[in-house]
């Protein structure tokens, strides 16, 4: 069985999980670039983070929040996903609430946390499901785009049995040149899932959680059971 994996991933790491029975492959299907801007006072803002990429651009920009919850000015920060999690521990921050998807994080907020006002760290591809709802409830939201997502749009013209998305830009570049038909379609979260649903009718495989090994165990048991 041949796999397409749509960014990099370390061979070994591949071999490990997957086997002698399985041979991947990687192609990079988006890159991301970081915005330099200058940094500004959160104040009270909340912070949301969506993405590692979102984490690492806020903090090389010197964005500094007040994790000291008996300050006036102390920053609550949300996040999706524990890889984005990790990443603001790397940076010495914890978080307030960690959800596994945005659709999940936007439902939580409107419920619970209606008086709180917003800033989203995030790339200029980021989904939309935050400023489309939190407004419509009357909860002050704003986006600030840190980093720039490019869709590479790759041309792959070897087949195979099988590929794995990681985002919805993921899907829309490699969509844009290359057919997903007659293929097994793994993708991490159901969020990128709604997205390769807009190009095809083949089944996906969506793993339940956003990791990486969230989407290996997928993959072996898939396999496992024939397909």
């Amino acid at each position: 069985m041949k796999i397409l994996f749509t960014k990099n991933i370390d061979q070994s790491i591949l071999s490990q999980q997957l086997g002698e029975d399985i041979l991947a492959d990687c192609v990079e299907v988006i890159k991301t670039n970081p915005i330099q801007m200058n940094s500004f006072d959160l104040k009270n803002s909340s912070l949301i983070f969506t993405s590692v990429n979102g984490v690492i651009s806020f903090f090389k920009n010197q964005f500094k929040p007040n994790e000291d919850f008996t300050a006036k000015n102390y920053n609550k920060i949300y996040c999706v996903g524990e890889k984005t999690k990790r990443e603001l521990r790397k940076n010495g921050f914890g978080t307030f609430k960690v959800l596994k998807n945005a659709e999940t994080l936007s439902k939580f907020i409107i419920t619970h946390c209606q008086h709180e006002k917003f800033l989203h760290f995030c790339g200029n591809l980021a989904i939309d499901v935050l400023d489309k709802e939190l407004p419509l409830q009357n909860i002050k939201y704003n986006k600030v785009t840190v980093y720039n997502t490019e869709e590479i749009n790759p041309l792959v013209p070897e087949k195979y049995h099988a590929i794995v998305f990681f985002s919805p830009s993921g899907v829309r570049s490699f969509a844009n040149q290359n057919s997903l038909e007659g293929m097994t379609l793994f993708s991490i979260g159901e969020t990128t899932s709604n997205e390769l649903r807009k190009y095809t009718q083949e089944k996906i495989y969506t793993s339940a959680g956003n990791s990486l090994v969230s989407i290996f165990e997928l993959i072996r048991k898939t396999v496992k059971n024939n397909l």
